[in-house]
C-alpha cells in the first residue's frame, strides 16, 4: 500500500514573488494533484504587522528566518528574499540541515554557486533555480533535461525586461534614453537605482547561470564581459533602423568549437530584423538555444512578475516533491542526476580580444575630402574588412560617418580604432556596437 506523505515547505520572503508562490500553493484546485500534498509550514517575513494582500493563518508567519531553515519538519526551503545576504547564509544553513532549496535569486547563484552547489552535492540535496532566469520561461529544466543530449553551440537571450522596454520605446517613439528610463521608473519597470539593469549586471548574472548549465562547467562571474545600454543614443537607434537592424541588449554564451574556450558576454547589439530575437519587445524575455543535433529552439515569455516567477518557483517545488514522494515509497533511493547540478570544473572563458564578430561604429570627423579614405586605410592596416562605410550627414560643422564591418577579431578592430583616434581629422567616435 502506498504511503501518503505531506511535503512541508518553508518560504523565506513574502514580497511580490513570495506572495505569488504562496497563492499558488494555497489554491491548488485545477492544478497538478501533487500540489495538494505540499503544505506551506512556515513563512519568514521582516514584519508581522505589515498589511498583506493575501490571507494567511497567523501562526504560519515568523520573523525568525533561521528557525525555518533548521526546523526538522520542513523538507524544502523556498528562498525569494532577493539580495546577497541573508539569502546566501540561509541557503547554506538549509543545505547543512539536509533540506532541499528552491531559489529565485540569480545574484546569489551567479556569485556563490560554486560554494552552494558543492555543499548541496556533499549533502545529497537539490538546489533548484528555474525562477532565477527568465521569470516564468521554462529554460533551466530544459537545459538540464530535454536539451542535455545536445552539443550546445550558443545561448543568446534578451533576459532583462527593463532594458528591453527602454530600447523598444526608443525604437518605436524616437525617445532618448534618459527620458524613457524616467518613465520606466515611474511605471515600476526600473528601480530607483537602475544600475543592475541598464549597466547589464542583471543580464550578466543570468547568462553566467545559463552558460554553466549549457556548457557543463562553472562560470566565474568576473570573467563575463558586461556592457550596458547607457551609451546607446537615439542616433544609433535611427541609423540601425536605416541599415535594417534593431538594437537589443543581448546576453550571449557561445562556443565555436567543442574544445574551444567559451565567449560569455553582455552588450548592446545590432540584430537584423529577420532574426527571431528582433521582434521581442517591451518587458518580454526570449532565449534562443542552438545545438547539435537539435538546431535552434527559442523560449519566450514574461521575464518577471508575481505570476510568472511564482510559476517557475512552484514548478521546482513540485519536481523536488515528486522525488521525495518516490523515495518515501521506496521507488528511488538516489539523487536524480537530471535535477542535480553536479559539474565541478570551471569553464575556460576566452578574452574579448579573441572574439570574432561584426561591428558598427559611428565617427564624427572634420568635413573635408579624403577622410573616408584615411579611415579605410587604418582599418586595412589591421585586416578589418568593411561591409559599408557611408557619410550620413552633418552635426554642426562635423561630418557623421557610419561603418559596418564584416567578421573581424575584436582585438584587431580596437587596434584600428586606436590608430583612427590619432587622425587629426577625427573629432570623436561616439558609438561602437557589435552586430549579431
Amino acid at each position: 500500500m502506498v504511503r501518503k506523505t505531506v511535503i512541508k515547505v518553508g518560504l523565506l520572503g513574502l514580497g511580490t514573488v513570495g506572495t505569488g508562490t504562496a497563492e499558488v500553493l494555497f489554491d491548488t484546485a485545477g492544478r497538478h494533484p501533487l500540489l495538494q500534498e505540499i503544505e506551506i509550514y512556515r513563512i519568514g517575513v521582516r514584519s508581522l504587522d505589515k498589511v498583506r494582500d493575501i490571507n494567511l493563518p497567523q501562526d504560519v508567519l515568523t520573523t525568525d528566518l533561521e528557525s525555518i531553515v533548521v526546523a526538522p519538519e520542513i523538507d524544502i526551503i523556498v528562498e525569494v528574499l532577493g539580495g546577497l545576504e541573508p539569502a546566501r547564509s540561509l541557503i547554506l544553513k538549509a543545505i547543512d540541515c539536509g533540506k532541499h532549496v528552491v531559489t529565485a535569486n540569480k545574484a546569489v547563484i551567479s556569485r556563490y554557486g560554486d560554494e552552494i552547489f558543492t555543499a548541496a552535492n556533499a549533502a545529497g540535496v537539490y538546489v533548484m533555480l528555474e525562477a532565477a532566469v527568465g521569470g516564468g520561461i521554462p529554460v533551466i529544466q530544459p537545459l538540464k533535461q530535454a536539451l542535455s543530449v545536445n552539443r550546445i553551440q550558443a545561448v543568446t537571450g534578451i533576459v532583462n525586461g527593463t532594458t528591453n522596454y527602454i530600447l523598444t520605446r526608443m525604437q518605436t517613439e524616437g525617445s532618448d534614453f534618459n527620458e524613457v528610463l524616467a518613465d520606466a521608473q515611474k511605471l515600476g519597470y526600473a528601480e530607483a537605482d537602475p544600475s543592475a539593469d541598464v549597466d547589464g549586471l542583471d543580464a550578466a548574472d543570468k547568462i553566467a547561470i545559463l552558460a554553466s548549465l549549457a556548457f557543463g562547467g562553472r562560470i566565474k562571474l568576473p570573467e563575463v564581459y558586461c556592457e550596458g545600454i547607457r551609451s546607446v543614443s537615439q542616433a544609433d537607434i535611427a541609423y540601425a533602423d536605416k541599415l535594417g537592424f534593431v538594437i537589443k541588449l543581448l546576453a550571449i554564451a557561445q562556443r565555436r568549437q567543442p574544445t574551444a574556450a567559451l565567449s560569455v558576454r553582455v552588450h548592446p547589439t545590432l540584430v537584423a530584423r529577420s532574426h527571431p530575437l528582433a521582434s521581442i519587445n517591451g518587458v518580454y524575455n526570449a532565449i534562443l538555444i542552438a545545438g547539435e543535433p537539435l538546431g535552434q529552439v527559442m523560449f519566450y515569455g514574461p521575464g518577471a512578475g508575481a505570476g510568472a516567477t511564482a510559476s517557475a518557483v512552484v514548478s521546482d517545488v513540485m519536481n523536488v516533491a515528486a522525488v521525495l514522494k518516490a523515495k518515501s515509497n521506496q521507488v528511488q533511493t538516489q539523487s536524480n542526476p537530471l535535477l542535480a547540478c553536479s559539474h565541478q570544473d570551471y569553464c575556460a572563458i576566452a578574452p574579448m580580444a579573441e572574439l570574432t564578430t561584426r561591428f558598427y561604429a559611428r565617427f564624427l570627423t572634420k568635413d573635408r575630402p579624403g577622410v573616408i579614405g584615411k579611415l579605410g586605410t587604418c582599418f586595412g592596416n589591421y585586416g578589418v574588412s568593411l561591409e559599408s562605410i557611408v557619410q550620413i550627414g552633418l552635426q554642426g560643422n562635423l561630418a557623421e560617418i557610419v561603418v559596418v564591418t564584416h567578421d573581424v577579431r575584436e582585438g584587431n578592430f580596437h587596434s584600428s580604432l586606436a590608430e583612427i583616434r590619432t587622425l587629426e581629422a577625427v573629432d570623436s567616435i561616439p558609438s561602437v556596437l557589435r552586430v549579431l
